[in-house]
């Protein structure tokens, strides 16, 4: 990531106000500079849209940053031009790009108005982290020229677009993962990939051997950051009940540990320029420090994303883990829609700085659609059905590969929900599903439980006996555990039936109030798609657009944004082991190091659900038309 570099970033609370902020000099020195020089060489501008050598103050930053939610009804606004779009909004930009790379437009100390793009905005938790990379002032004023066009965005990924533009500057992927890498942190939400491990007792953790060799018996089998205590949770007031802001952070604030996040950005991206963003070694690096015995052979150069050298019995495990999204509706006019999204995790315990190369085959029968790679692998051109890579192993579990890719095997659980509200308390629901249809052994399903929510209603009762598995249920859902872990199915299908009736306890409201702003009376159109408040400033598109098509039909909950009476479904959750539903797959006779090394190569696969939905097929449902192709 030595080509991008971060002029700031910001972290702000629901309430729009900065809680963190870091600004790094020598960075906007450079930009300064490339200010300075680009304006010596073009015409005179408007002042509002060149650009300026500036950063915006906290109170500044957070100001704009309220006034854009105001104008484009959320944070991240619309994505798409409108009739009430102005020149120089990102809503005319007409690109979905813009909801997570915006611009804000700053009022200075002296009253002059000056435009910060590009700026990354990532939600998590109950925070929006803002990073704000460095890109040449030649690309500002592309972006200018894009804008200030009345047919900008129309051609999404076409050379003139603003998608085109910003994904081919390795400046925005760096300042996406620097965003990312922050929201964990802030969140808590720290994990290592997972790699299934033998359970083989020779082989001990990679940090365990490690511990043994560089005398530190203070070093865990596997390091861990730093972490603020959870602190109770608290609602706040931008979380009361009633929010229909979809994009609003939805959890309760946790506290930031400032310390540990200046410490992280000090040690990950000195001066502005991310080395390495994995927590975990730098965490390790602040708790054991280094001694001689961690230094590396002269003629050899030590990768930031490695900091101490593995010294012990060697071998490499990788795992592929594939994660099912599916959206099934048993109807003969809306095809079911099934995704599959895969990464491949590695953990390399190998002793030096071994390069490990590893070719892949068969992307064409797996319908590979997207690749991306961990940044220590380098990877040749690949074909249309192979792809060759290398890379520097980093310390710990990492994920190598990410990719996208179409099922090869019919849905594990595939069927039919049906919910029917035969009063306004009670309610008649079937299920029919047939689990691991056509899978044969080494696939082996672990679990499998069916979720009915009803965050709107509160469950009384419910009266029915599946066929196979236990019934519970909370307050606003019903779960159905049909295969329970340690009960797994290998080899061969089932099919799970359910009827029963569920009972509701009576409405107490019929309505929850919003938190957006208040909406007059009259449209600005009969046709528009958007409404004003009495200011002027545009409602939140997401709560328009619901209540639209809800119409008297009960609000949309923050939790369930799908779920809401005529829009009912149920949620299935599973992990399968023993192969992937993609295709994807590696063999470990392939994989070859260098300096040659005897090492074990081990390699399991596994799958789980994503958002595996089964919509109600008695009720309404969201689909996406299919282009039709002339």
């Amino acid at each position: 990531m030595s080509s991008c570099s971060i002029r700031a970033l910001w972290i702000l609370n629901p309430q729009d106000a900065v809680v963190f902020s870091r600004r790094f000099p020598v960075v906007e020195r450079r930009w300064r500079l490339a200010c300075e020089k680009e304006k010596e060489s073009s015409a005179v501008e408007d002042y509002r849209y060149s650009a300026q050598p500036l950063l915006p103050t906290d109170v500044e930053l957070a100001s704009a940053f309220a006034e854009r939610k105001k104008r484009q009804g959320s944070a991240r606004g619309f994505g798409i031009r409108f009739s009430q779009s102005v020149q120089g909004s990102d809503s005319w930009v007409d690109d979905p790009i813009t909801r997570h790379i915006i611009t804000l437009y700053v009022n200075g100390e002296e009253g002059d108005e000056f435009m910060l793009w590009p700026l990354v905005l990532h939600t998590k938790g109950s925070y929006y982290i803002l990073v704000l990379p460095f890109v040449g002032p030649q690309q500002f004023k592309a972006y200018v020229r894009l804008f200030t066009r009345s047919d900008c965005g129309n051609s999404v990924g076409e050379e003139c677009s603003l998608s085109s533009l910003l994904l081919n500057l390795p400046c925005i992927t760096g300042a996406f993962m620097v965003a990312h890498t922050v929201g964990d942190m802030v969140a808590g939400d720290v994990q290592d990939p997972e790699v299934v491990v033998s359970s083989s007792p020779s082989v001990g953790g990679l940090l365990d051997s490690l511990t043994g060799s560089i005398g530190i018996p203070s070093i865990s089998a596997r390091a861990k950051p730093v972490a603020a205590p959870v602190a109770a949770s608290t609602t706040s007031g931008a979380s009361a009940a009633g929010n229909v802001v979809i994009d609003t952070p939805k959890s309760t604030s946790r506290p930031i540990d400032k310390e540990a996040l200046r410490t992280f950005i000090s040690s990950s991206m000195p001066f502005g320029t991310p080395l390495d963003l994995n927590i975990s070694n730098i965490s390790a690096i602040k708790t054991n420090g280094f001694s001689s015995a961690d230094l590396p052979p002269s003629d050899l150069k030590q990768p930031a994303w490695k900091p101490y050298l593995y010294k012990g019995k060697q071998r490499i495990l990788f795992t592929i883990h594939e994660f099912i999204n599916a959206a099934l509706y048993d109807r003969d006019e809306i095809p079911d829609a099934i995704s599959i999204s895969g990464q491949l995790n590695c953990k390399a315990e190998l002793e030096g700085l071994p390069d490990v190369s590893l070719p892949l085959t068969g992307l064409k029968s797996a319908h590979v659609e997207i690749l991306s790679f961990h940044h220590c692998a380098q990877v040749s051109e690949h074909g249309e059905d192979k792809q060759a890579l290398m890379f520097s192993p980093p310390l710990g579990n990492f994920v190598l590969m990410r990719y996208q890719a179409l099922s090869n095997l019919d849905p594990p659980v595939k069927g039919f929900y049906q919910l029917s509200m035969v009063s306004e308390d009670e309610g008649a629901f079937l299920f029919r599903l047939r689990l691991m249809e056509g899978y044969k052994a080494p696939f082996s399903m672990e679990f499998c439980t069916v979720t009915m929510p009803f965050p709107r209603r509160r469950v009384a009762s419910i009266d029915g006996n599946p066929s196979t598995g236990t019934v519970s249920t909370t307050e606003v859902s019903v779960e159905w555990k049909i295969i329970t872990s340690g009960r797994g199915i290998t080899g061969k299908s089932i099919e799970a039936t359910f009827s029963g009736t569920v009972r509701f306890l009576p409405r107490t409201s019929q309505r929850v109030p919003s938190r957006s702003m208040s909406v007059s009376a009259s449209v600005v159109e009969e046709d528009s798609d958007v409404e004003q408040d009495s200011s002027g400033n545009i409602v939140n598109i997401e709560e328009y657009l619901t209540e639209k098509m809800n119409k008297d039909l009960q609000a949309v909950d923050l939790e369930e944004p799908l779920c809401w009476q005529a829009y009912s479904y149920a949620k299935v959750s599973f992990k399968i082991f023993g192969g992937s539903l993609s295709g994807m797959s590696i063999d470990p006779k392939t994989v070859s190091i260098y300096p040659a090394v005897k090492a074990p190569v081990e390699f399991s696969m596994q799958a789980s659900s994503g958002d595996y939905i089964l919509w109600n097929t008695l009720g309404r449902c969201p689909f996406a038309a299919l282009a039709t192709v002339h």
